[in-house]
């Protein structure tokens, strides 16, 4: 049982940590309205932020239809993580 407990416990902190995609200054990101234009040429936008993180972060959904949720890396464009 304090085996699941812990686990559990680490499984929730882990759906709490925050990503990471730079520690790049801001004066080197990508302007975030010309990296909206060009994603809105893929995906169907519905959010589009700057987390924690140092990341561009949207919310909406692809070219299928499916949900999607993407952080990318501000001074790259790189996507560096989906669900």
């Amino acid at each position: 049982m304090k085996t699941f407990m812990t686990l559990a416990l680490l499984l929730s902190l882990n759906a709490y940590a925050k990503t990471e995609c730079t520690t790049e200054p801001k004066a080197n990101w990508k302007d975030q309205d010309s990296f909206k234009a060009e994603l809105a040429k893929t995906y169907k936008i519905k959010v589009f932020k700057v987390t924690e993180g140092n990341c561009y972060e949207i919310y909406g959904h692809n070219k299928d239809g499916k949900r999607v949720e993407i952080y990318f890396n501000p001074v790259t464009g790189a996507v560096v993580k989906q669900k």
